[in-house]
């Protein structure tokens, strides 16, 4: 047997969980029609495959009609959710995983314009700040009903096959009843310690009685939310006392801190550049505070840190999230003692980002991740060995190297750089940012070890690739940015590559016009910023750098907000004019004729880019497919058949900002989905 800490078995009351990681409760938005079908089903089938002893789902399931979903949660007040939950759970033991799901309330933490449009509840009339519904004070009818439907939502999990139920005690409905910050009621409700923790416990009750002794709670809750007036954490071991002795609790997971604006959620669940496991020692001390199982999951990234959180006795079991969205098959590796071949999260957080903006859930660098009915995450090898050519080592074209490979093929990859990386590589100039190129490292171990043949300082021509006789040709150049945006003046700006590359210095009063929104654009001015400069962010949106999303945007605020930073929204750079050592700009409006003068002494332009493709219009009357693409192929996962020049001696395609300008994730999914079928 395996001496390794997250190996061991753990057992939790009837239930042996067959190792200590765990994926903690997440909404990845795949429900269809507020059921977890297919796509939901797959993903946590592949993780149970990778070897995880428990995966938890929803992240919350919605026990009532007035608890309205925001992220296309699971709706577990619904009879008919019974036998797709009765799939999954099927699906997820027939690999010796255990499965529960997490139930909740969502109180204030909704909206009233969501679902059937009744009014948010809270034992309070305070707002949430993120979702800012103003709220209805519950009466003793509303209480009373909630906790009859989480009774009857905990009935249907286990009529569904969970293992157990975890119910959400964080910023959700039972925590505002706990938090005095959150509650106004009067007894027996409200007020004293007792009263508040009365209604977790009332749900705690119902639930034991209505689904017995052999099925499995469990709470997350916050046992300090860093607020003034808030619950402190000397309450919250009390509070993770009263779970226990109220004899209904199997296990707690405890959370710190608090989510009901964008900076605490993004200290709850840390992204990259921030300390990783930064409450994993106060987890230790809830746990020597109180005698039941502890989880815990907080930006747990690598296997060292899982590791030593079992070592030393902080946790029994320890969570792995967002890397198991970026490595299903963790444990598996961790069992073959292949470690170094788990593809890393590397903390972009695009993930948990997408969902709050109302996407769904995708690993930045793991395109199959979410679309495990049509993707695979092992790559399937290939009927026929293919020359396959490939121009740009960026992430696009590290991914198509990186799959060509796996299925078997002979990889050529030419890049003009004396290295890889392409603009993740200027993004990670930033401290904060270093993680990403985690994306780039990993990719290029796995092509050596597949024997890829990289050729740096090379710009490739045609002659160049023609001369190896390819049977595929991938040209991933990527993009150059743009600037030309101006009437006048375009001469007059630099790019935001420019500022980050170093090749220019910043300026001393500075406007940054970022009409593209993304990270370029908030990276530029925050590196301008530091540099002791003042700076103007100007957009003509109604709002400031929309791509970048709420937990991500977080960490440039507050590393901009201490310093001469101005935001300016719904104005546009019209042109630049040179007036001495100044740069007079005229801004207009999109809304109106006005328009105004500023003067600087640099404009920074934050416009996308645009596709690098001579290369590739010089290749395409020489392919058999003339470049062209089927996309109902392509997205059906079928071999590409077009073939409207049969004298053409290869299939090409072009990825990536070789195409349009989008994302990192949007050039490893064109590149996995060309050729995990060619």
């Amino acid at each position: 047997m395996s001496t390794d800490p997250l190996l061991q078995p753990f057992q939790l009351k009837h239930l042996t969980l067959k190792n200590r990681i765990f994926i903690s409760a997440h909404e990845p938005a795949y429900p269809e029609d507020g059921m977890p079908k297919g796509r939901y089903r797959a993903y946590h089938v592949e993780r149970a495959k990778g070897g995880v002893a428990l995966t938890m789902t929803a992240g919350s399931a919605s026990v009532s009609r007035d608890s309205p979903p925001v992220f296309n949660n699971i709706l577990a007040w619904r009879d008919d959710v019974v036998p797709h939950i009765r799939a999954m759970t099927d699906a997820v033991h027939e690999h010796g995983t255990a499965i529960m799901i997490q139930l909740t309330h969502l109180g204030r933490r909704t909206r009233w314009d969501k679902g059937d449009w009744l009014p948010v509840l809270s034992p309070s009339h305070e707002r949430e700040p993120a979702h800012r519904a103003f709220t209805k004070k519950m009466e003793d009818w509303d209480i009373d009903r909630v906790i009859q439907d989480y009774a009857d939502a905990a009935e249907r999990m286990k009529a569904g096959g969970m293992d157990g139920v975890e119910f959400e005690c964080y910023g959700h409905l039972m925590d505002q009843f706990v938090s005095p910050l959150t509650n106004r009621l009067e007894a027996p409700w409200g007020g004293s310690f007792d009263n508040r923790m009365a209604f977790p416990l009332a749900v705690l009750k119902a639930c034991r009685e209505r689904v017995g002794k052999d099925f499995i709670l469990g709470i997350r809750y916050v046992a300090d939310e860093r607020l003034p007036g808030g619950v402190e954490a000397a309450e919250g071991i009390e509070i993770g006392r009263r779970f226990k002795a109220s004899g209904m609790v199997d296990f707690l997971n405890i959370i710190r801190g608090h989510i009901d604006t964008d900076p605490g959620l993004t200290d709850v669940i840390p992204i990259q550049g921030m300390r990783s496991a930064p409450h994993l020692d106060f987890a230790g001390e809830v746990r020597k505070g109180v005698d039941v199982p502890i989880f815990h999951a907080a930006r747990v990234p690598d296997v060292a840190t899982a590791r030593h959180a079992i070592a030393a006795g902080k946790v029994d079991m320890i969570g792995m999230t967002r890397a198991h969205l970026t490595e299903p098959h963790l444990v598996r590796r961790i069992v073959d003692k292949t470690e170094d071949r788990i593809r890393p999260c590397v903390g972009a957080n695009y993930c948990l980002d997408r969902i709050y903006q109302g996407g769904l859930a995708f690993c930045i660098h793991n395109a199959a991740s979410g679309r495990e009915e049509t993707l695979p995450q092992i790559i399937p090898a290939a009927a026929v060995k293919k020359r396959v050519v490939i121009v740009g080592a960026g992430p696009g074209g590290l991914e198509a190297a990186r799959v060509a490979a796996a299925r078997g093929h002979d990889v050529t990859v030419f890049e003009a750089a004396d290295q890889p990386g392409g603009q993740i590589r200027l993004t990670a100039q930033s401290h904060r940012k270093k993680e990403m190129m985690g994306i780039i490292d990993w990719r290029m171990t796995e092509c050596s070890a597949m024997g890829v043949n990289f050729r740096f300082n090379s710009v490739a021509e045609t002659e160049d690739i023609t001369a190896l006789r390819p049977d595929i040709v991938i040209v991933a150049t990527g993009g150059l940015p743009f600037t030309e945006v101006l009437t006048e003046g375009n001469d007059c700006v630099v790019s935001t590559w420019d500022i980050l590359s170093g090749a220019v210095k910043p300026g001393s009063n500075v406007l940054v016009y970022d009409d593209a929104g993304d990270h370029a654009g908030m990276q530029a001015a925050e590196w301008i910023a530091s540099s002791g400069a003042t700076v103007e962010i100007m957009t003509p949106d109604r709002s400031f750098a929309p791509e970048v999303m709420a937990m991500n945007l977080t960490p440039y605020i507050r590393a901009m907000q201490d310093k001469d930073v101005t935001f300016t929204v719904t104005w546009r750079l019209k042109s630049v004019h040179r007036d001495g050592n100044e740069l007079r700009a005229v801004i207009g409006t999109d809304y109106s004729d006005t328009t105004r003068e500023r003067r600087f002494d640099q404009i920074v332009v934050n416009h996308g880019t645009r596709p690098l493709d001579d290369l590739y219009f010089d290749l395409k009357p020489l392919s058999s497919n003339l470049g062209a693409l089927d996309h109902d192929a392509l997205i059906a996962q079928q071999p590409q058949t077009l073939c409207p020049n049969p004298e053409g001696g290869f299939q090409l395609w072009r990825i990536g900002d070789a195409v349009a300008s989008r994302n990192t994730h949007a050039a490893i999914l064109d590149a996995l989905r060309l050729m995990a079928v060619h």
